[in-house]
């Protein structure tokens, strides 16, 4: 069975989580982009607590279309948002191990954020073993094809209680806090847990 969803940032745990059980996931390459949404943002836990990470965008884009939205490289967000991420991190149990392909792609100056993101998603999918068909749309359909689930906009970061009708989440030990932070940028899950982090992903989520 196949699945539509947008294209996040460093998607969360609930994004993996709603789309791994799919034989194909179709990216929406063609819808406007959308303001305060994780297509451009992500949250890890750091000494502060919950972090929101936000890519710049260059000029006014709200009825351009996702897939021509251009990032803001004269803002140098890349060294901000690596220098949080090591914070964050740095004594993570596995951070040293993947670290170093995500910084290389973090800093390579990606003139789109959904070519960005779609390398971001090519590396934590490879990182945790999954096998399933990667595909993009080629025209915006208002209604998802018959026999495709329509997820778009279900992992909603101004609406993150949503996650809860498809998600369960599955605790496991961060590096910082005594709360658990749920459903974080998968980053967080994979520094955390290695190898382990598939399952966590693929143990629990919702189906009533």
């Amino acid at each position: 069975m196949n699945c539509l969803i947008e294209l996040h940032y460093l998607p969360s745990i609930a994004w993996f989580a709603t789309t791994q059980p799919f034989d194909t996931i179709t990216l929406e390459k063609h819808e406007h982009f959308v303001k305060q949404s994780y297509r451009s943002r992500c949250r890890i836990v750091t000494s502060q607590g919950i972090q929101e990470l936000t890519v710049p965008l260059t000029g006014k884009h709200g009825k351009i279309l996702i897939k021509d939205i251009k990032i803001d490289h004269s803002q140098k967000w890349v060294n901000n948002h690596w220098r949080s991420i090591v914070s964050a991190y740095n004594n993570a149990p596995f951070f040293e191990y993947y670290s170093d392909a995500l910084h290389d792609t973090l800093y390579k100056e990606h003139t789109f954020l959904f070519d960005l993101n779609l390398e971001l998603l090519t590396i934590c999918r490879g990182w945790l073993k999954l096998t399933n068909t990667i595909t993009e749309t080629m025209a915006y359909e208002k209604i998802s094809p018959a026999g495709t689930a329509d997820l778009r906009n279900l992992v909603n970061a101004k609406k993150p209680a949503d996650c809860e009708k498809f998600f369960e989440p599955v605790p496991y030990m961060q590096v910082f806090g005594h709360t658990f932070a749920e459903n974080m940028s998968v980053i967080d899950l994979i520094f955390c847990e290695g190898p382990n982090a598939r399952q966590l992903i693929t143990s629990r989520p919702r189906t009533e």
